[in-house]
């Protein structure tokens, strides 16, 4: 039988958490816009942990706003999926399997526009969150207007526009608007960004008013390996044991944190806070930020092409390598913690570091490299740039381990585009799809260019990284050394660095 709200009194796993019949009749609070696994493996879950406990007490209408994919999976089980969390915690071994009951409807922006904005007229919506990915919060002039606008941005003024106009712009209408893209300040940029669309729109100034003075928009940060779906063979072995079928089950580690920046009248609001210490409202998240951002998504950044060109599959898989473990130890150590441009103490950032190794050992996440891949150039330039530079204020010699994943990168962004219209690249003898915005820019550059003019041209594109890296002492030397040792062996020689 297939998971859903009808078959729910069907199962019985002692180990297992199920919905309560009450959580289906809570009114929507939340409006979020997003479908992918890390929303619905941390907020969501957040949510529907505090709906349990009677804290929270509201659901979560998703916008689906791309065009590919299809929410038939969520309408066949009435929204319900399975959350298995695996890991260790205090040298314990944790596992939790959860039916999570967070979300009520998932909306197409497509298809179904006319009834997201009728949830922009809900009187009990409170919170909007995001997750766009990094390249989700840019400005696009558009007319939001539209049925929907085509940009994040546009999408979100429509709808507080339109709920500005159903309260009359009321101060209590106004909505806690809680970004989760891994950029810095995500909730200042996403209100400046609004503001302008607001202002190129020429919407009232009194609309204007209430958009500054009624609405909070929130920075924050989240922190959760979610590497989504089980693999085939583990999600039918699960399935076979609870009894049901789940084509929305994800996997995640046990350790989650959402840092999110308000005062006590944001947490007021954020009540579901109250049932999970991985839930922080703080002033200034700053510190969390650096941490994350530095060491566990730009250690991730900078060895996922040093990973996958050795021949890696999954982070596990690396990790259980002895020469990855002393590069990816060294990297940390060495070279990101002493470059994170932040104050923190260092046993903060080395007991930091040491949970994120213990986090990449985790046997029962199966983290892929290609997905941590996806907008490389864009992770790149937001996660290992500052690192760099603040390295080069320091020290005037090249860093080694960060030449190496900065040579990884280029040779895995060696990509043509193919009859089906996809970016592809070969390693290994395998070929593997490439996710990126700027797959096309390394396209060109590759074209009948020597590896030489290519490192040259890519480190000295400003357009790419706000910087021209080719300056640095020796750095350009040390990535076309490394880049050359990766060619001439194909996998990589970790046991060198």
């Amino acid at each position: 039988m297939i998971l859903s709200k009808y078959n729910l009194n069907k199962i019985s796993v002692p180990s297992l958490e199920l919905p309560g019949e009450k959580v289906f009749d809570l009114p929507e609070k939340v409006l979020q816009f997003g479908t992918g696994v890390l929303l619905r493996g941390l907020p969501d879950y957040f949510i529907d942990k505090a709906n349990r406990n009677g804290i929270f007490n509201g659901r979560v209408v998703v916008v689906k706003s791309t065009d590919t994919g299809s929410v038939s999976d969520f309408d066949k089980q009435d929204n319900l999926y399975t959350v298995y969390s695996k890991g260790i915690e205090n040298g314990a071994e944790v596992n939790e399997q959860v039916i999570c009951s967070a979300i009520s409807r998932v909306l197409s922006a497509a298809n179904e526009w006319d009834a997201i904005l009728e949830v922009a007229r809900n009187p009990n919506l409170q919170v909007i969150i995001s997750n766009t990915t990094e390249v989700g919060i840019k400005l696009v002039k558009e007319d939001v207007s539209k049925h929907p606008p085509v940009s994040f941005p546009g999408k979100l003024l429509a709808v507080l526009y339109e709920r500005y106009k159903a309260f009359n712009g009321s101060t209590d209408s106004g909505l806690v608007i809680i970004p989760t893209e891994l950029i810095v300040d995500n909730g200042k940029k996403l209100e400046s960004i609004v503001l302008e669309l607001a202002h190129l729109n020429k919407l009232e100034h009194a609309f204007m008013d209430w958009l500054e003075n009624s609405n909070s928009f929130c920075n924050s940060l989240v922190d959760r390996i979610v590497p989504g779906r089980p693999e085939q063979s583990v999600s039918d072995e699960l399935d076979a044991k609870n009894g049901y079928t789940d084509n929305l089950s994800i996997m995640a580690e046990t350790y989650s944190l959402w840092a999110i920046e308000g005062d006590d009248k944001i947490a007021s609001v954020l009540s579901f806070c109250e049932a999970d210490k991985g839930v922080v409202i703080t002033p200034d998240i700053e510190l969390f930020r650096e941490l994350k951002l530095r060491l566990l998504n730009g250690t991730h950044t900078l060895s996922c092409a040093v990973a996958y060109l050795s021949g890696f599959k999954t982070v596990k898989e690396a990790m259980d390598d002895e020469g990855f473990t002393k590069f990816i130890t060294q990297l940390m150590f060495n070279e990101i913690m002493p470059a994170i441009p932040y104050q923190i103490e260092h046993n903060v950032a080395a007991d930091f570091a040491g949970k994120v190794l213990d986090r990449f050992r985790n046997p029962n996440i199966r983290h892929e490299w290609l997905s941590i891949s996806m907008q490389y150039a864009t992770k790149i330039k937001m996660r290992v740039i500052p690192l760099l530079l603040n390295h080069y204020k320091r020290n005037n010699t090249a860093p080694e381990c960060m030449a190496l994943g900065f040579a990884a990168f280029i040779r895995f962004m060696r990509v043509k585009l193919n009859a089906e219209g996809q970016y592809t690249g070969v390693a290994n003898d395998l070929e593997y799809k490439v996710t990126d915005n700027q797959a096309e820019y390394f396209a060109k550059v590759w074209e009948a260019q020597d590896t030489g003019t290519v490192i040259q041209n890519v480190l000295k594109n400003k357009d790419l990284w706000d910087a021209d890296l080719s300056v640095l002492p020796g750095f350009k030397d040390a990535v076309l050394e490394q880049f050359n040792r990766i060619d001439a062996n194909g996998a990589l020689v970790l046991d060198t660095i």
